[in-house]
């Protein structure tokens, strides 16, 4: 068997080469590490930039929330401004009414004829027997019962009540009473129902106002309601 012999250059470059791919790698890793060590410096650099964009974004929306909010409020409170603007006022009670809503007019105040010893004392309002019959204004029965509540059995079944205004109203001829003497009553309150009893040509409400309780007092009705609003 022959020996081999190792050539001395080509060992040379073997060296060499194995010397400089050892370089190549160190070079490498060292590249490496040198890149690794710059990025977290990098990363550490932007991180405060970061916070205070956030943090100015998070402000700029809790500002708006704000207003946003102030906006909502701001329009229910006008909603309800308006609401309250357009809801209608509550209609006053008249102090005054008619005794009755349907009827026709028939014998007047004043007027003359065989029915009456004198002349007529109030307002004739010719309604169906049982038409109810409404109080003209607020105050405090004082006459209420047959003959007249006292007035005569002309006027038969009747009712007096004593106003505020120191004025009296009558309601004669009634087929039913509804309230009793001392009671308090309501302006347009059902008192009773229109009949044909007494002195009467027929089914019909006679309506007073005097001056006192008594007959003999009697002033013109259609006169006296037109001075507090009520037209018949």
């Amino acid at each position: 068997m022959s020996k081999r012999v190792m050539n001395p250059a080509r060992t040379a470059v073997v060296a060499l080469a194995a010397a400089g791919l050892g370089a190549s790698v160190v070079a490498g890793a060292g590249s490496a590490f040198a890149a690794e060590g710059k990025a977290p410096a990098k990363a550490l650099a932007a991180a405060p930039a970061s916070a205070a964009v956030a943090a100015q974004a998070g402000a700029q929306a809790q500002a708006a929330a704000k207003t946003a909010a102030a906006v909502k409020q701001a329009a229910a409170k006008a909603k309800a401004v308006k609401a309250k603007a357009a809801k209608p006022a509550k209609a006053k009670k008249a102090a005054w009414v008619k005794p009755v809503s349907r009827y026709t007019l028939t014998a007047s105040y004043n007027q003359g004829g065989a029915m009456w010893a004198h002349k007529h004392s109030g307002q004739d309002f010719a309604v169906p027997v049982g038409t109810p019959v409404k109080a003209a204004a607020a105050g405090t029965v004082v006459k209420a019962g047959p003959y007249g509540g006292g007035d005569g059995p002309a006027y038969g079944n009747a009712i007096v009540v004593k106003h505020a205004n120191g004025k009296y109203s009558q309601y004669a001829h009634l087929s039913k009473i509804n309230v009793h003497i001392g009671q308090k009553v309501g302006a347009g309150q059902k008192i009773a129902l229109s009949g044909n009893t007494g002195n009467s040509s027929g089914p019909h409400l006679h309506f007073e106002i005097r001056n006192t309780p008594n007959y003999g007092s009697a002033l013109n009705p259609a006169a006296f309601l037109r001075t507090v609003g009520v037209s018949i």
